[in-house]
């Protein structure tokens, strides 16, 4: 599953708080976890998740802009609100949740994945834009091949060109993290049960598969998962308790590039348990992507921040969005992450 083939040197650079709520009713409890794309006229966009009483979550679109010092922005309404019965349910705690924007030049389009959450619990649905501001909705993804996970899923995120499925078929590829019943469990007990089960076992990263062939016909068929494959799980060196996909992939010379977010026990005396969101880096290979060649093997970005440790949920830096800056150099991306599950700060990551 994986196999570590080469060195990256990294840095990272914070570039400070770029968004944070502004008294509306909408942002009361967050305004967090963003999608971030450039339009066709190069255009910033940020698409945050923002949080109204409740837990009741919508999509923004945000006009995003930095001057080397500060960060200007510019709330346009929204991406997405809750509307389709899979995104709303009538108790609190429902809504579009953490996107994840990719650009897929075979599609010609901005493929949006989010997590909806509704009366079947959280799961992973699709919108598409052509232009990055307005967005249609195809659905939630079906993941009915034998063997597959079904049930909650979250933390999905579309490479952006086509690569060879496991079993040999050309599809397009995205993140996604089947979650445990244990998730749902709510205090110090389920620690000990998390902590006896073989790591790959824990909440992982997978990557599914949909064939290209059937996409390029009917985008509908976007929603049809035909393979999913395990491809990083826990470490006990950090982020043992579980891992997720953070940021979509980016294409560098060593191969596909993304930033993941994994979860560390700090305190476990307390009535509920406390953990730590990092960050860290995977690298896959091109062509075949379910074959890791490099894992960080120590976080590069960790809550030491003022908004990073305090927040509604404390120390946590939560990747979602990635900006390649060629502008600056060729291997400069733009991170945007959630921080303390409340605002939103970036970071600048080079590669030498």
């Amino acid at each position: 599953m994986s196999a570590p083939a080469i060195v990256l040197d990294a840095s990272i650079q914070r570039l400070g708080l770029v968004l944070e709520p502004d008294g509306d009713a909408a942002e009361v409890e967050g305004v967090l976890n963003p999608a971030c794309a450039r339009t066709p006229d190069g255009t910033l966009l940020l698409y945050p998740r923002a949080v109204a009483k409740g837990n009741i979550s919508r999509v923004g679109r945000v006009r995003t802009a930095f001057d080397g010092t500060h960060f200007t922005t510019l709330r346009e309404g929204y991406a997405l609100e809750p509307r389709a019965e899979y995104e709303v349910r009538p108790y609190p705690g429902f809504g579009c949740e953490d996107p994840r924007v990719t650009f897929v030049p075979m599609l010609d389009a901005y493929v949006m994945a989010y997590t909806a959450f509704g009366p079947l619990g959280p799961r992973i649905a699709l919108a598409l834009s052509s232009d990055g501001y307005a967005w249609e909705r195809l659905g939630l993804m079906r993941f009915n091949e034998p063997g597959m996970a079904q049930g909650d899923d979250k933390d999905a995120a579309f490479f952006p060109e086509p690569v060879m499925s496991p079993s040999g078929v050309r599809s397009l590829a995205f993140y996604h993290r089947p979650m445990l019943h244990l998730s749902a469990v709510d205090g110090r007990a389920a620690i000990p049960m998390i902590e006896r089960l073989a790591f790959s076992d824990r909440e992982s990263i997978r990557i599914g598969y949909v064939p290209l062939d059937a996409v390029l016909q009917d985008r509908k068929n976007l929603l049809d998962v035909r393979e999913s494959a395990l491809v990083l799980s826990p470490d006990e060196r950090w982020g043992s308790i579980k891992i997720g996909a953070g940021t979509p992939p980016v294409r560098i010379a060593e191969g596909w590039m993304s930033l993941f977010h994994a979860v560390d026990l700090l305190d476990n005396s307390g009535r509920k348990p406390k953990f730590r969101y990092s960050a860290g880096i995977v690298i896959h290979d091109i062509e075949q992507p379910h074959r890791v060649l490099y894992r960080s093997p120590q976080p590069v970005l960790v809550p030491e921040m003022h908004y990073e440790r305090n927040g509604i949920v404390d120390n946590v830096v939560f990747p979602t969005g990635i900006d390649t800056r060629g502008d600056l150099g060729a291997r400069v991306f733009d991170v945007y992450y959630g921080m303390a599950d409340y605002s939103i700060g970036a970071a600048r990551l080079t590669l030498a």
